[in-house]
């Protein structure tokens, strides 16, 4: 396995005292023993109890698109985001339903998971410490110097999708929950997206996710009285060696991001025509 990247004095002192703490912790639960001892939690506890709360009302599409990558390499999944449990639901079907060995990796946003005792707490149980690396700066934050952290949370990304079999890594194009009531509709990619796929060259598959609720309550409830279905489609993996070529450019990540967004709705379209078939 190769030495993972680990950010320089500069970079880390940008962080506050917290945020430090909680880099560190989250950095070395994710390596080694302490990442293969929660990744066994996550397959049996984690994505036990989702299936328990999910299992009469999943759907699953083309999870042969995902068994027929090679698993000997790293595996980014890109899919919508419209519910806060949207990789939950894929992890635990990849869990429950493949037989690889397998370690997930999901990059958040830093403000909420590594800057107070709750958020590490939501990792560690929800996430079993797999929401990593943390991206500080988003949009329009007041504290830009963080850039400097983000640096190196892009370069250690960047670093567990070119690097590590059994490396799945699952992030949202769209950068943020798309709030709108059309579950079809979907909000304008981010340019990092590109980005990451242009320095690291992964293995890319599209997912497209639907019928999930952010009410956790409601969710569960709906299991057993009436919920809605949850659709997970899983698409085919994806050739953009066209987009590797081009130029390190703002215009190449668009593009790129542009495309796996048009993927994902080809599968949300594949997703309206079983809905009116089962309706």
């Amino acid at each position: 396995m190769p030495e993972p990247l680990v950010p320089t004095p500069e970079e880390i002192d940008v962080l506050s005292p917290f945020e430090r703490f909680a880099f560190r912790l989250t950095h070395r639960m994710n390596l080694g023993r302490w990442k293969r001892f929660w990744t066994w939690c996550q397959t049996f506890f984690g994505a036990g109890w989702i299936h328990i709360s999910t299992y009469n009302l999943m759907r699953v599409y083309g999870l042969e698109n995902v068994e027929a990558v090679d698993h000997s390499k790293p595996l980014l999944l890109v899919a919508n985001h419209r519910s806060f449990f949207d990789m939950y639901v894929v992890s635990t079907t990849l869990f429950r339903q493949t037989t690889w060995q397998k370690q997930l990796f999901f990059p958040v946003r830093g403000r909420f998971y590594y800057q107070n005792p709750i958020g590490m707490f939501v990792n560690l149980i929800m996430g079993w410490w797999s929401m990593y690396p943390p991206f500080f700066v988003t949009g329009k934050d007041p504290i830009p110097e963080k850039r400097a952290f983000d640096k190196y949370s892009l370069r250690r990304l960047v670093q567990l999708c070119s690097e590590g079999g059994g490396n799945v890594i699952g992030f949202h194009p769209e950068g943020r929950r798309n709030k709108d009531r059309d579950p079809y509709s979907f909000l304008r990619p981010q340019p990092g997206i590109g980005r990451l796929i242009k320095d690291a060259n992964p293995q890319v598959i599209p997912v497209f996710i639907a019928g999930l609720s952010n009410n956790l309550p409601k969710q569960v409830l709906g299991n057993w009285f009436g919920g809605d279905k949850i659709r997970i489609h899983f698409g085919k993996q994806l050739d953009l060696s066209g987009f590797i070529v081009k130029k390190d450019h703002v215009r190449t990540y668009k593009e790129i991001g542009d495309f796996l967004m048009s993927k994902i709705g080809e599968l949300g379209e594949a997703d309206k025509q079983v809905m009116s078939r089962e309706s």
